[in-house]
């Protein structure tokens, strides 16, 4: 999905009424330790460190996909830190003095931009009014604890909180265990932008080696 603009109003839900589910780790060392999971606004100190969370959250699918599944250049990610109608939010664990960073999302309530690819008329025509999701990760180390619930439902209530009457985002058809998540999650699919390929027979663009006579003949003369 490409990037969503929105003219954000400034209600959301602050760090104190947001619901912290505890969650356990499943490391060996830690096997049964409750830790607090929460979500906070990005801050500038934030921008590399999740940005390497990024590039790792969705190595593997981006080797297996046509389209990158989170923005491609850093520079791009930084613009959006920029813009203040675009929603950064960074989920936690915390324990003890431990933080560590298990989930991003990234979110705006309006299409904006000469270069936006989506339909806006669409959504209008069926008196739909999306908070648009430009990117959910959650670290691939920490799925099956309900990290990736707890962000649809912090999502949920920010679109409640403005408005919003569905969340809208886009998965790689061959990202299985993505779709799944969303479908197990009442997402529904309401359109297509299907990459199609066609294999053509190749040719080389300079001809193959060509026989000729020689300059000269059997005896070394010159052929006539």
């Amino acid at each position: 999905m490409r990037r969503f603009l929105s003219s954000a109003p400034a209600e959301m839900a602050d760090e104190k009424s947001t619901a912290r589910p505890t969650v356990k780790r499943r490391d060996a060392a830690e096997t049964g330790r409750e830790m607090q999971l929460r979500v906070r606004r990005i801050h500038r100190r934030d921008l590399n460190r999740v940005w390497d969370f990024l590039k790792k959250t969705f190595r593997d699918v981006n080797r297996e996909t046509v389209e990158y599944q989170r923005p491609r250049l850093k520079s791009y990610f930084l613009e959006i830190y920029e813009d203040e109608s675009v929603v950064q939010l960074l989920f936690e664990l915390h324990s003890g003095r431990r933080t560590e960073l298990v989930g991003y999302a990234e979110c705006a309530s309006q299409l904006a931009g000469a270069d936006n690819w989506m339909n806006p008329r669409y959504f209008e025509s069926r008196e739909m009014r999306p908070l648009f999701v430009e990117v959910l990760a959650v670290d691939p180390q920490h799925h099956g604890l309900g990290i990736g619930t707890f962000i649809l439902e912090q999502l949920e209530h920010l679109a409640r909180v403005r408005g919003c009457t569905h969340l809208v985002l886009e998965a790689a058809e061959n990202n299985e265990r993505a779709l799944r998540f969303y479908r197990k999650r009442n997402f529904q699919k309401i359109d297509a932008a299907v990459f199609l390929a066609k294999k053509v027979a190749t040719e080389s663009e300079l001809l193959p080696p060509r026989t000729i006579k020689s300059p000269h003949g059997p005896d070394g003369e010159p052929s006539c």
